[in-house]
């Protein structure tokens, strides 16, 4: 190995596809393999979200194995380490063997679970002082550890370790039952604050109520979770014996790698859900009840707000309203959103008084919420629609920027986007104007799996720490400035119109319980946390 031309090796295994990628010192892509699932996920009932354990293992074997294909020279051979970045409360049961015990169960499932053991009345009594006696309730409703305990006991039984996907995939690598710190971020009893697992008297650890014994041992990020096996390196074409090391899920990744170090820069992430959150030195919740994540840098956080379905709200509109852009992007052999994107061109800032309001899933803090569009007039049209979707989707997220820096006291003062609609140069340009900060694009758009090599070449003395590997290995490509005008409009939109809507409207959310008998209940709209 010539150590002068150090490789790491990153999988980031998402939603829709998994993409593997080799990346040099200098943050440079070398070579790329993505693979898209035939099916993100499968639903034996309405509103569930599964997938088989093979898919994604199948999957992540197909792009290692055409990765070292397409390697050119000896580009394999300078490989030092492996990491792993991988979508977010993804979750699995497996036995003593890692065998799985059932298929896992998504991060956008929505099954509810109703626990027939009720609260102790000590509980009752501290979460109803803290107020936080109806979240508690229906976080435990949607918790799936809890919904696998009652409606299927026999796999809790066998049981061995409740994992996430990140957790699974490093036990595929390397046969040990160990995860990130920084991929804790789900429906488990996981003190974010600490970076441990609750202890058995902290108040929220009864809501999630998984035995000790099943849940996973941790790791900081950086720390080595174990060396590729023999068999995994059969099946993948990894190199037997190397180190995967401890990284993070992707929206952390992807924070880091957009050289947000401090809480005066954002990382926007504008994918299937998109999310805004930063990295600041000490523990804040970003909204009542919300944990903020632990991040890939030790002893640092992420607070994050996060629109729930975020940009799959683009391939709705697809799929809805742009059938002609779709059909003549077929026919051209580009992108549909690249013919969608001289759309925004020809419709002003605030769309002429269209709003939107994004919230078409509820979320973990709208469990009642559902999606608006006011302010119809006989001039609007598709166009209007499709950027004032993307203006409902900033919207929201500067709704949670701004409650986020008043509760944390501090000031952004620039962004950095990616995810997919980062790739448009329109919607960066909206993305600046609306939250009346400068933008910023890096050199690519995996920015989540550069984050999680950027620790690896830390973690194998590259650099002498992260700090140093995002300096050398991060490069702003693209600026993009607000129009000042523009942002007066958006301003005024976002106080007088979108930041009133969910109130306004919640009353008439009742409309989320009615069911095809006509029938509805009455629920009150809690946080969840």
């Amino acid at each position: 190995m010539n150590n002068g031309n150090p490789v790491v090796l990153t999988i980031d295994l998402g939603t829709q596809s998994v993409r593997a990628m080799l990346f040099d010192k200098h943050g440079n892509i070398l070579c790329k393999v993505q693979h898209k699932y035939l099916n993100p996920y499968y639903s034996l009932n309405t509103g569930w979200a599964e997938q088989k354990p093979q898919v994604y293992w199948d999957a992540i074997c197909f792009v290692t194995n055409q990765l070292r294909n397409e390697a050119k020279g000896n580009t394999w051979d300078q490989i030092i380490a492996v990491t792993i970045t991988t979508m977010r409360d993804t979750c699995i049961c497996v036995d003593k063997t890692g065998k799985p015990l059932r298929d896992f169960i998504l991060w956008l499932d929505k099954r509810h679970n109703e626990p027939k053991q009720p609260l102790s009345a000590i509980n009752n009594m501290l979460f109803s002082l803290t107020g936080m006696k109806d979240t508690a309730e229906l976080q435990r409703r949607v918790s799936v550890c809890n919904w696998i305990m009652e409606n299927e006991k026999k796999v809790w039984e066998k049981t061995y370790k409740f994992l996430f996907v990140s957790g699974y995939l490093t036990f595929m690598l390397t046969g040990n039952f160990i995860d990130s710190v920084a991929n804790m971020i789900g429906h488990i009893p996981f003190n974010s604050k600490t970076r441990t697992w609750m202890k058995k008297n902290e108040l929220g650890r009864c809501i999630f109520n998984i035995e000790k014994e099943k849940l996973i041992d941790l790791a900081e990020p950086g720390e080595t979770l174990g060396h590729i096996t023999s068999l995994a390196s059969l099946q993948t074409g990894i190199p037997e014996g190397l180190p995967l090391i401890a990284t993070g899920s992707d929206k952390g990744c992807e924070t880091l790698g957009l050289s947000c170090l401090k809480p005066d820069s954002a990382a926007i992430s504008l994918g299937t859900t998109a999310t805004i959150q930063f990295t600041i030195n000490r523990y804040m919740e970003p909204l009542p009840f919300i944990p903020a994540y632990p991040a890939v840098l030790k002893d640092q956080y992420n607070p994050e707000v996060q629109v729930y379905r975020g940009y799959w709200l683009i391939s709705w509109f697809k799929k809805e309203f742009a059938s002609k852009e779709v059909e003549q992007a077929a026919k051209l052999g580009v992108m549909p959103e690249t013919l969608l994107e001289s759309l925004l061109d020809h419709i002003p800032a605030g769309c002429e008084g269209l709003v939107f309001q994004p919230y078409f899933t509820p979320g973990v803090i709208m469990p009642k919420a559902r999606g608006a569009i006011i302010g119809f007039s006989d001039v609007h049209t598709r166009a209007h629609i499709y950027r004032a979707i993307i203006e409902g989707i900033n919207f929201a997220l500067m709704d949670g920027l701004y409650t986020m820096q008043k509760r944390g006291k501090v000031g952004i003062e620039k962004l950095f986007i990616a995810g997919g609609g980062s790739q448009s140069e329109g919607i960066c340009k909206i993305t600046a104007s609306m939250f009346g900060l400068p933008a910023y694009r890096i050199q690519t758009c995996e920015a989540a799996a550069l984050g999680s090599s950027i620790v690896a070449f830390a973690a194998k003395h590259i650099y002498a720490d992260t700090y140093e590997a995002v300096a050398k290995m991060i490069r702003i490509k693209d600026e993009f400035l607000p129009d000042q005008n523009d942002h007066k409009t958006y301003k005024y939109l976002f106080d007088e119109v979108f930041s009133k809507i969910f109130d306004k409207l919640l009353p008439l959310y009742k409309i989320s319980d009615i069911n095809k008998n006509g029938n509805h209940k009455e629920e009150k709209n809690v946080k969840t946390v």
